[in-house]
């Protein structure tokens, strides 16, 4: 590669919807170009560290056992229908007609395909176990895309599906996947943290997510020093022990004018209702959420969230306890539809179970009500005593009120106890790059899919889906690896590994950084030669540290001496090569770093 040829135009100033160093630096450095909100093209660097990166994966899936196909993107409406999930996905799918009125979609994920896939091919238990993979563009109407790659409405996945006659040939196919995934993101050079996950409209049993942890991450997931890990949505709460109540004194409806908010009903508490023991604090208080459920169905229900006063709702937990619903807080008009709900006094004795009753059909009545598992039998509470300015000191759960369930939907906050009893949690921000469930029967029991066992017996097949974001990868590793000048990617990943720069206008010095990139490459080193006249020095290297390559090579006033400049990107160490030397040493430092990068 030549730069006078190669296509592309870097950028001195950021674009002005950038938001990471990534989407900043892949953009100015001209690996990508914005086509639309969440949809990029490809320029050339980028293919080819894209490119880079799928050789990897593909070695990686070939070596346990996957075979590789590739799908359409563009995909019937029947199969997503008869697993419900045309439905299940909401907004989130991409939904459109051919001429004849047909219904079609633009993939998200491929489960059902190739359900169907294996379906019309095997038939026995002797088939199994398969894995399949593709590496593909996938599709999803994000309301919200954002960080460039990170969030995207169009993305490179590569996601593999697992095929197995039981429960025992499914874990093991699960754990194969797993070590996998490790292998890749080792030699991808990304940290990694393996989380707990919930499965959403995937479905399926156990699920992990592969974080890569960083600031600007749009996942947050918690962890012990124990060795626990979970996305937060997944955290379960630790409640206390159930307490006797026999012993406890009735409920006190009291007066608390102005008291609409935790800090005032906790301030007016303290000033005229004191305790003796302490002073009242936030945990004393249940506070009630109001949030609308929006059902499959277009049915829109108000639901009542009862959580300790000192904690706020975390609306991906919520999401993920009440999908494939969609969570919105509800508005003034939802509330002006259920006259016993109060705002700034409701408590639960008016709603859920303690309400007015619902009809058969489940309509009308009081709103359900949900409590956080912390507000067990036996705890004692202030609540909204259902009328302006007033609230209700002393209100125990499991005698004054029950609910219709309970729910995790309060924030996970640092100091937790972890689920597991390996100590208090910490909170940090990753970055998702892989996601792998145990799917089980779902789609194969939806679409039909069965092999006949030992004895002639169908039996349905259960299934794994593990994905990776390819070109989530690209970002991930651009945030791992840069400066305040540009990108620095791994000599493994680099578009290419030595990045020649002749300098001045000696055309002796344009000769000889020609007659180097021709014995490096020679050699089997990928090299990219700044042969550009008329373009000052100053320029050129700002380019070299723009755009990312492990090794600059700069030719100029040394070769006099018969030496060059050697710049190693990532530490900024320099030294003088001989210019004679040069091929033989370059060459070895690249083998050298590409044996470690792969050991």
């Amino acid at each position: 590669m030549t730069m006078s040829s190669l296509f592309v135009r870097t950028l001195r100033e950021d674009p002005v919807d950038a938001e990471i160093a990534s989407h900043k630096l892949l953009v100015r450095a001209g690996y990508i170009r914005r086509a639309a909100p969440g949809i990029y093209t490809w320029l050339p660097l980028g293919l080819k560290v894209l490119a880079k990166i799928e050789r990897v994966i593909r070695e990686e899936m070939d070596a346990i056992g996957g075979q590789e196909v590739h799908f359409p993107a563009l995909l019937p409406r029947e199969p997503y229908e008869q697993t419900g999930r045309w439905n299940d996905y909401g907004p989130n799918l991409f939904r459109l007609k051919d001429r004849r009125s047909n219904d079609y979609l633009l993939a998200p994920t491929h489960e059902e395909m190739f359900t169907l896939l294996v379906k019309d091919l095997y038939s026995s238990y002797k088939d199994l176990p398969l894995t399949l993979y593709q590496i593909q563009t996938k599709y999803r109407d994000e309301a919200r895309p954002r960080a460039g790659l990170i969030r995207g409405r169009e993305f490179i996945m590569k996601d593999s599906y697992s095929f197995d006659a039981d429960d025992d040939g499914l874990a093991a196919s699960y754990d194969s996947h797993r070590a996998a995934y490790e292998r890749i993101f080792a030699r991808l050079g990304l940290e990694f943290v393996i989380c707990a996950a919930t499965s959403g409209a995937m479905g399926g049993s156990r699920s992990e997510e592969f974080l890569f942890p960083t600031p600007v991450g749009e996942d947050t997931y918690a962890r012990s020093a124990g060795g626990y890990a979970a996305n937060v949505e997944a955290v379960t709460t630790v409640p206390p022990e159930p307490i006797d109540f026999s012993d406890l004194q009735p409920s006190r409806l009291l007066a608390t004018p102005g008291a609409t908010t935790i800090e005032s009903l906790v301030t007016f508490a303290n000033l005229h209702y004191p305790r003796e023991d302490r002073a009242w604090v936030a945990a004393d208080t249940l506070k009630a959420v109001f949030v609308t459920l929006s059902h499959l169905d277009g049915a829109r229900e108000v639901i009542v969230l009862g959580i300790p006063g000192d904690r706020e709702v975390d609306m991906k937990r919520l999401q993920a306890a009440f999908e494939p619903a969609e969570v919105a807080p509800a508005t003034a008009e939802d509330l002006a539809r259920h006259p016993e709900i109060v705002p700034g006094y409701s408590g639960p004795e008016a709603v859920g179970p303690n309400g007015p009753p619902r009809a058969e059909d489940g309509t009308g009545g009081a709103p359900r009500l949900f409590l956080d598992p912390r507000v067990v039998e036996g705890t004692s509470w202030i609540a909204g005593g259902n009328a302006p300015d007033m609230h209700v000191f002393g209100l125990v759960a499991g005698r004054d009120f029950t609910a219709d369930g309970y729910v995790e939907a309060a924030e996970v906050r640092a100091g937790d106890p972890a689920p597991d009893g390996s100590g208090p949690l910490e909170i940090a921000r990753g970055i998702e790059i892989g996601h792998i469930f145990q799917l089980g029967r779902k789609y194969a029991a939806a679409l039909g899919l069965s092999v006949l066992d030992q004895n002639g017996k169908a039996t349905t097949v259960t299934m794994g889906s593990y994905g990776i974001g390819v070109s989530r990868a690209v970002a991930a590793i651009a945030e791992a690896n840069h400066d305040e000048y540009g990108l620095s990617w791994p000599v493994q990943l680099a578009p290419a590994q030595v990045h020649i720069v002749a300098t001045g206008k000696d055309e002796e010095v344009f000769r000889a950084a020609a007659s180097l990139a021709q014995g490096l490459e020679e050699h089997g080193v990928e090299v990219l030669l700044d042969d550009r006249p008329r373009v000052s020095a100053g320029v050129k290297f700002a380019d070299a540290e723009l755009l990312g390559m492990p090794y600059i090579v700069v030719v100029g006033r040394g070769l006099a001496d018969g030496t060059v400049e050697v710049r190693e990107r990532s530490s900024g160490r320099r030294e003088q090569v001989g210019f004679d030397g040069a091929v033989e040493a370059l060459s070895r430092r690249v083998r050298d770093a590409l044996a470690a990068d792969a050991g």
